[in-house]
């Protein structure tokens, strides 16, 4: 099973990536301005918009949960650049960087996955979609508190790892999305 959600995870991202691609030809890195609480809010916008679909069923606006979950995994990603490099007030880097600091950030997510995946024994397949949305909107809630702490934590991890947990889940929700099982 594990090399299959190897593969199933490498094809999800490889669609995130395709999309934050395209998105830096349009727009370059604009997004080296926002500061981490901003990614922070961006992620919870597209999480409490996904509740919002999982229980009404019905969207006004003719998008679906999917591209929410992919947003979800390129501002985590970006979110992590931005604690790695800061936030500046010019677009500093080019597409090439960006792409590059992605790949890093999503190996070491994908390790982080692998690491837990095996010790909980593929346990998210038997999850509910919708408690990986509530996981994601506790994460988020987690994270705001330790930016209101100035990032100090007395035991708990920091929002590195929140966004890599947030990356995951929102994976694991593309996968059973893209891979329904039989």
């Amino acid at each position: 099973m594990m090399a299959n959600t190897t593969e199933q995870f490498d094809c999800v991202i490889s669609n995130c990536r395709q999309l934050f691609a395209k998105k830096l030809a349009d727009y370059g890195a604009s997004w080296r301005i926002l500061r981490p609480q901003s990614v922070t809010d961006q992620i919870f916008i597209k999480a409490k918009r996904i509740r919002s679909l999982e229980e009404k069923k019905v969207s006004m606006v003719h998008e679906g949960i999917l591209p929410e979950f992919i947003a979800i995994v390129n501002y985590g990603v970006i979110g992590l650049i931005q604690l790695e490099l800061g936030f500046t007030d010019v677009v500093d880097i080019d597409a090439q960087q960006a792409l590059s600091l992605y790949d890093k950030h999503i190996t070491t997510t994908k390790e982080l996955m692998l690491a837990k995946n095996h010790d909980y024994d593929e346990a998210w397949r038997g999850m509910r979609e919708s408690s990986y949305t509530d996981l994601i909107l506790m994460k988020l809630y987690r994270t705001k508190q330790i930016e209101h702490n100035n990032g100090q934590t007395l035991v708990s991890e920091g929002i590195d790892a929140n966004y890599m947990d947030m990356i995951n889940y929102a994976l694991f929700a593309l996968i059973k999305l893209e891979f329904p099982e039989q």
